[in-house]
């Protein structure tokens, strides 16, 4: 076994294991929507736009995996993502507040019957065939990009294009205070690519179906 192997198994237990520890927190969605005043500015707004450390469109997280929120909130809190705003947001939030609002979130906006195709019906490139098969997307985010083998993974398929890009890019980025992700899987499969090449993944995952959206607030705390 390789050392980049190696350092994917190593990772993806430790994944597992933080998972398994998730579960020993039950989220209450009705708590949740009571805690997520300083998410819907942001998340809650159709269109809205970031502007750090690019202009992009924030992620949709309504429909997401709740553990995959959990495990990013976490990731925000211990600075393993760098982004000065959410890490603010996210060392505010307790565990119980993390399982809360991922519950909400997981279940906000979900259409009961609703699924998205076991396959994406939009075929993509040769060329943006080449790069997924180079970046395996599928082993970890499932074949229409919304069944992820591991729920503390997202579901991408859908998503905002430029955030994807903007995202992927970070993975690349190191010994920056402020900007960049650490994860050994996701840093070694972008780190292939040029930026020109992760554009054109984040806009093919783009345009696939997915479970992901935008619900409008119908007011602000």
């Amino acid at each position: 076994m390789n050392k980049l192997f190696t350092t994917i198994f190593a990772v993806a237990v430790s994944c597992v294991t933080a998972s398994s520890l998730a579960q020993e927190i039950k989220g209450d969605a009705k708590a949740g929507e009571t805690k997520n005043a300083m998410c819907i500015g942001c998340h809650g707004i159709k269109g809205y736009q970031a502007s750090f450390p690019e202009v992009y469109k924030v992620p949709m997280i309504s429909g997401q995996g709740a553990k995959y929120i959990i495990a990013a909130l976490n990731e925000y809190k211990k600075g393993e993502r760098k982004h000065p705003t959410m890490r603010d947001i996210a060392a505010s939030l307790s565990d119980q507040d993390m399982a809360d609002l991922a519950a909400y979130y997981g279940a906000h906006g979900v259409v009961a019957g609703a699924a998205v195709p076991a396959t994406p019906s939009k075929a993509p490139s040769p060329e943006v065939q080449a790069l997924l098969n180079k970046a395996n997307c599928a082993s970890c985010h499932g074949a229409n990009f919304s069944s992820p083998i591991d729920p503390a993974y997202p579901k991408i398929g859908g998503q905002h294009a430029d955030y994807l890009f903007v995202a992927l890019k970070a993975y690349k980025t190191e010994h920056n205070p402020k900007v960049g992700r650490g994860n050994a899987i996701m840093g070694g499969m972008a780190k292939q690519f040029s930026n020109a090449e992760l554009k054109l993944l984040a806009n093919y995952l783009s345009s696939v179906d997915g479970e992901l959206k935008v619900v409008p607030q119908s007011h602000f705390r």
